[in-house]
């Protein structure tokens, strides 16, 4: 059976699960595995968006990355995680563009910079994630309630991006899917 989940939100609710990870299916306790090597990366970045699924084994990334080796190294982590018999790497390499790196950089100014945010900015691998690829801004991850998933697209929609696009999930949600990987 598939498995599916965002990376970044399901790490975010699993790193201490341990009771919650013995009852799992073995394609379910890989993708805890294969969800901390992902955020345990040391260049991943809210910049970065990485999602997978499982399927016997087989692990399959997609998502964006803002450098080219990310998506090797990623993959490479994967592929070291026991259980993970093969990896389709078909994570996508961001453009390279001033005018996006400004965009990314000036939206995650406004969203950790506001006091809604703040725990998340003091986290190691905050879970907001923002994707940006030619002006088009796509926001990912997990936060705590519908109020602050509008509050990051309404800041994240005061600056010059073609659109934006709000694919937080809240808590809720993430623990919902989770509950259908068993």
């Amino acid at each position: 059976m598939l498995k599916r989940a965002a990376l970044v939100g399901a790490m975010a609710l699993l790193v201490s699960s341990t009771v919650f990870a013995q009852g799992m299916s073995t394609d379910a306790q890989i993708f805890v595995k294969v969800a901390r090597a992902v955020v345990t990366y040391p260049r991943f970045t809210v910049f970065d968006n990485v999602n997978g699924s499982i399927d016997h084994g087989v692990v399959t990334l997609t998502g964006e990355v803002t450098m080219p080796f990310k998506a090797t190294d990623i993959a490479r982590r994967v592929s070291k995680v026991p259980g993970v018999v093969a990896v389709r790497n078909e994570i996508k390499t961001l453009p390279v563009s001033f005018f996006d790196d400004q965009l990314r950089y000036e939206i995650a100014r406004a969203i950790y910079g506001n006091s809604a945010f703040w725990q998340y900015a003091s986290m190691p691998n905050p879970p907001i994630h923002i994707i940006v690829d030619h002006g088009r801004v796509t926001l990912t991850g997990v936060v705590n309630n519908d109020v602050e998933r509008a509050l990051a697209r309404s800041l994240a929609s005061s600056f010059d991006a073609f659109s934006v696009t709000n694919h937080l999930k809240t808590d809720a949600e993430m623990r919902a899917a989770l509950e259908k990987l068993n």
